[in-house]
């Protein structure tokens, strides 16, 4: 695969979403090819039945939501990520299979188990987490003004805080990156690294 594959993680709230689009731009100002994306789609059935459970706020067993996720991801790979980069572009994914791990543990599931369901995925290039309080994140989800979605829950997002710290133990090319601070200060400090 000629592109590189970038992926930005952290709970609810933390910019994820904000950073990939704050680096697109930046790459694309630098003559970089990007291809940008984000998990859980709405192109899959999957990912479809995925947002209805998270906009709902529907309480589903742990392993059958994140088996749905498994799913999501297996056709995000095969026809949009892996084509961007088998064509030269950097792929930039707000949430990939960590997102599993850290709220899927945080909801009950065996972490054992949920490796074993990503095994075979493709391993990103770089990992950004970004690390923010759930108190802040909390706010910023406010701040949108939309209902809370299944997780966006103080408590929840302490524990899946909690799990993407251990993860960014676990795993190789894993960036930790501070984002309380202002979105310009997040996006300096992660193009240090792209």
């Amino acid at each position: 695969m000629a592109g590189k594959f970038i992926v930005f993680e952290g709970i609810d709230g933390a910019g994820s979403s904000t950073a990939v689009e704050g680096i697109k731009n930046y790459l694309i100002e630098n003559g970089t090819d990007v291809f940008t994306t984000k998990e859980p789609t709405t192109e899959s059935e999957a990912g479809r039945k995925i947002k209805k459970i998270l906009k709902e706020a529907i309480k589903i067993d742990p392993i059958e939501f994140q088996i749905l996720y498994a799913k999501d991801r297996k056709e995000h790979l095969e026809k949009q990520i892996i084509p961007a980069l088998n064509s030269g572009k950097t792929v930039l994914s707000a949430r990939y299979f960590f997102s599993t791990y850290a709220f899927g543990v945080a909801d009950g599931a065996n972490v054992e188990y949920l490796m074993e369901l990503n095994r075979d995925f493709l391993y990103p290039d770089l990992i950004f987490l970004l690390k923010v309080r759930a108190k802040t994140a909390i706010k910023r989800i406010d701040n949108r003004g939309n209902p809370k979605e299944l997780f966006e829950k103080e408590e929840i997002l302490i524990k899946v805080a909690q799990a993407y710290d251990s993860l960014a133990q676990r795993f190789r090319n894993f960036k930790i990156i501070n984002a309380e601070k202002s979105k310009e200060e997040v996006l300096e400090e992660i193009k240090k690294y792209v």
